[in-house]
This record gives structure tokens, sequence and C-alpha cells, in this order.
């Protein structure tokens, strides 16, 4: 008796359907996307306000190192159990914690509902980008990936600005109230719109073995990873500690994934070359993007006269490209219907324009602010992209699991580009330093250069400071020019497959 084939979901739904479902799941992003750069204005008076001043930062890495761990998780649960209930869930947990937030007492208190905040905020990113593949088809995706980038780059704008005015005008705890509000109506629109998604059937079993030593491996990989961005050594007796119980973690968590009846990630998804790539083009874009938000600024502030608003003004272009480098690419690839020279051309953009800014001076703002935009565009060409080609590479049943996946090598690539980056630039200030600061650590020249009060310097060694961190900053660029051009060699390595286009069917009408 003949096969029948599985008619897609995508296939039954109409252009209105559609849209309110992307609508709704824009929405349920932008909530998870803001609250990762809405709080960073305001910690300040957190700390002030609750006497926690050496948990601050923790503030925003405990929350970005939940979003990490919980979107593998989400991917799968989504797979299991139908996406909607899923979204929900993340949005509800999301509400609950941004309550505990603003009604924080302590600041310990406060990092522990951030990272529980987290936990939601997860959810919310991967379950919605996983939701486009169930409802678009394949060829149309880049589009509607492009919108979803949109959401991303409004979130990264105006969350700043948004932070900064709650705190000024009403409190830094409005930072979180605002969330209510914002977070009803993702809830409302989002199960109203996607309730046209089907929930599986069959049931299947939970690798709960699996799920806590992936946890438990990624937790302490992105904690000591986090430690080390925030100036503690790659080895100290914690990192350490930290890294070994990764490797245990993870050793395990392969072991079982193999025996396992319905692992959590099913390991002969990374017997896909595209996969593995994409998701390997993924990580480095993000350790770019991250990169070069700190890096641009601190060399401005550093070697010019300019503050943190004149340095921040050279991020625009950037924050600017990236959605729109990816808008422009999810047309094309709807057009073309095709994935692998829009990777290339992306991937290929990206070096050259980063080499270019190791060899501008500090101060051209005009030259710096064009590569910054190059670098965006290539950044955002890779994008929906490389999410696509992941989405389209693994059976539909994994297309959660995969797109989450695929998400947490963005998470992994920014927490990684820039301890690592933040090392070898502390290291390279060190050694390119001057016999007249040759007992200056890294982080005390950077003092020294922003003109922090803590460690003085005379002019002339000032300025024998300002030519050796010229030199490393240049160092540090070429590094990160030869970091994306690996993206660029990954990218000639994809097949260049045909993606799906939507055939309409007849929606089933129910009987009467």
């Amino acid at each position: 008796m003949p096969q029948t084939r599985e008619v897609p979901l995508y296939s039954t739904l109409s252009h209105s359907d559609v849209r309110s479902v992307i609508i709704g799941l824009m929405l349920a992003i932008l909530l998870g996307a803001l609250d990762q750069t809405i709080v960073s204005v305001s910690l300040p008076m957190m700390a002030s306000d609750l006497q926690g001043v050496d948990l601050l930062a923790w503030v925003v890495s405990g929350y970005l190192i939940a979003v990490a761990v919980a979107t593998p998780i989400y991917g799968k649960l989504g797979d299991l159990y139908g996406r909607r209930v899923m979204l929900s869930s993340a949005i509800t947990i999301f509400l609950l914690t941004s309550v505990a937030s603003a009604m924080a007492p302590t600041m310990p208190f406060l990092v522990g509902a951030r990272i529980l905040q987290g936990l939601g905020g997860g959810g919310l990113i991967s379950v919605a980008q996983a939701i486009i593949a169930d409802v678009v088809a394949p060829r149309d995706r880049g589009r509607y990936q492009g919108y979803i980038s949109a959401a991303f780059a409004v979130a990264s704008v105006t969350g700043p600005l948004a932070g900064g005015l709650l705190t000024t005008y009403l409190s830094w705890r409005w930072v979180f109230w605002i969330n209510l509000p914002l977070g009803l109506v993702a809830l409302l629109s989002s199960r109203r719109a996607l309730a046209l998604l089907p929930v599986p059937k069959v049931k299947r079993p939970i690798d709960f073995l699996g799920a806590i030593l992936l946890i438990v491996g990624l937790a302490t990989l992105l904690i000591g990873i986090t430690r080390v961005g925030q100036g503690a050594g790659w080895l100290d007796t914690l990192n350490s500690k930290l890294f070994g119980v990764t490797v245990i973690a993870l050793l395990a968590f392969y072991w079982q994934e193999r025996r396992a009846a319905e692992p959590i990630v099913p390991l002969g998804m990374f017997s896909n070359r595209t996969v593995n790539v994409s998701c390997a083009i993924l990580f480095i874009a993000f350790i770019e993007i991250v990169s070069l938000s700190v890096l641009i600024p601190l060399r401005l502030q550093m070697l010019t006269k300019a503050g943190a608003d004149g340095s921040a003004l050279q991020l625009v272009p950037l924050s600017l490209a990236v959605p729109t480098g990816a808008y422009i690419g999810g047309r094309l690839m709807t057009r073309m219907g095709r994935y692998k020279h829009l990777q290339m051309f992306g991937a290929l953009l990206v070096p050259i324009a980063v080499l270019g800014l190791a060899f501008l001076a500090p101060g051209s703002a005009v030259s710096t602010m064009v590569c910054m935009a190059v670098t965006g565009l290539g950044i955002g060409l890779q994008l929906p992209t490389s999410t696509v080609a992941v989405q389209n590479a693994v059976e539909h049943r994994y297309v959660g699991i995969a797109t989450a996946v695929s998400a947490f090598c963005r998470s992994l690539g920014a927490a990684m580009g820039i301890a690592v980056l933040m090392a070898l630039l502390l290291a390279a200030l060190q050694a390119d330093a001057p016999a007249s600061a040759s007992g200056f650590s890294g982080a005390e020249i950077i003092k020294a250069l922003i003109g922090d009060a803590q460690v003085h310097v005379d002019a002339m060694v000032k300025a024998q400071l300002a030519g050796s961190a010229q030199e490393a900053f240049r160092n540090i660029f070429s590094v990160a020019s030869g970091i994306g051009f690996v993206s660029f060699i990954l990218s000639m390595l994809v097949k260049d497959e045909a993606l799906e286009e939507r055939v309409p069917v007849e929606r089933p009408q129910p009987a009467h």
C-alpha cells in the first residue's frame, strides 16, 4: 500500500494566518530580547539601592547564561509537546520572574530572579524561531527570519534608551514592571495566533538525565567563560573546577544521548555537514558582533577624547546594518530559492571590513562607521541563511531542537568571543607597553588611558601607552578578521540545496 505523504502545516495556512502568527512571534521575541539590553543602563542604581556592587555583573551575566542553557531544552520540549504550550509557559515564567525582579529586596535575590527570568527568555526566543519553520515554507523562511532580526535590532537600539528613561524618571524597578503589559499582550496575541499549530499526538519519553547533564555542562562552561570576561584567569582555582565539571558532565551527556530512546539532542543531527557548518558560522558571527560592540567604543575612549556617548554612536551603523543585511538576505533567498552563495558573500565581507578597522586611525569616524556598516551587512546576510539552512537540513520532527542548537551556538559565540578577545587584548596591552609602564597590567593601562583617577600617569607616559595600545588593537582586530575568514572557508563546504516552495492545499473543513 503506498505511503501517504504528510501535508506540511505551512501548505494549509493562508497568508493572513501566517501574518497573524508572525506578529505574535515578533512580540514574544521583542520581549525576550529587550531584557538583554534594557537593564544595562540601570545597573549603577540597582547596586546603590541594594548594596551589592560585587554581584552587579551577574545581573546581566546570570540572565544570559540561563538563556543559553534553556534554549536547547525548550527546543526539544517544543518538538515533543507542541510549541504553543511551550511558548506560553516561557512567557508566563518570564512575567512571574519579572515581578520577582522588580520587588527584589537584596542583590542576591535579584540575581536569582534574573537567572530564572533567563529560563523564560531562552524559551521565548528558541521556540518562536522554531515556529517559523512550522508555518512558513523553507523558501520563504529567510524573509520572516529577517523580520525576527529586525525585532532583535529594535530591542538592541531601544533597550538602553528605555532603561535610561525609566530609571531617571521613575525607578530602576520599572525596567522589570514594564514587562507586564508587554508580556500580557504577547501572551494573549501569541496564544490566539498559535491556536492553528498542531499538538503532537504521540507522547514520547523525556530524557531527564540527559537534560540535567546538559544543563550542568553548559552552565559550568558559560560561568567559567563569563568569569574570564570579567577578569579572572582561564585556569584559576575556581575555573579549573568549573571546566573540570564541564568536561565530565558533557562526556556523560554524550554517553546518555547514545543510549536514550528519545534524546534531548539527537546526536545523528551532527552527522549532517550543513547543520555543523551553519552552526559554526552563526557561532563566529556572534563572536564578531559582540566583540566589535565592546572593542570599538573601548578603542575610541582609550585613544581619543570621545566619551561614552560619542563612542556609542560608532556602533549605530553596526546595529542598523545587521537587520538590514538579514532582511536583504531573506528577500534574496526567497527569490533565488537557495542560500549558499548569500552565505559565502556575507562571510567574505566580514573579514575584509574588520581588517580595514585594524588599520584605520582611531579618530577616523566616517571610515570606521563605513567598515562597521559593511561588517553588519555581512553578518546580517549570514543570520537568516544559516538558520534556514539548519532547519532545511533536518527532519521536521527535529526542527525545534535544531533551531535551538543554532541559537545556542549564537549565545556561545557571544560569550566566548568577548572573553577570548578581551583576554588577548589585556595580554597584548601588557606585552606592548613601553619600558616606562612595564609594571602595568593590561587593565591598569586601560584605566590610565580612559582617565581613571585610580591610575595616574604623566603626559609623556600616557602618549607612549597610547602608541602601544594602538598597535595592540591592530593585532586584536587582525585576529578577529582571521576568525571571520574561517566562516568564508566553512561556507564553501555547505551544500547548495534548493529550498522547497509553498504549495497551497485546501484546508480540511470541519464536520457539521
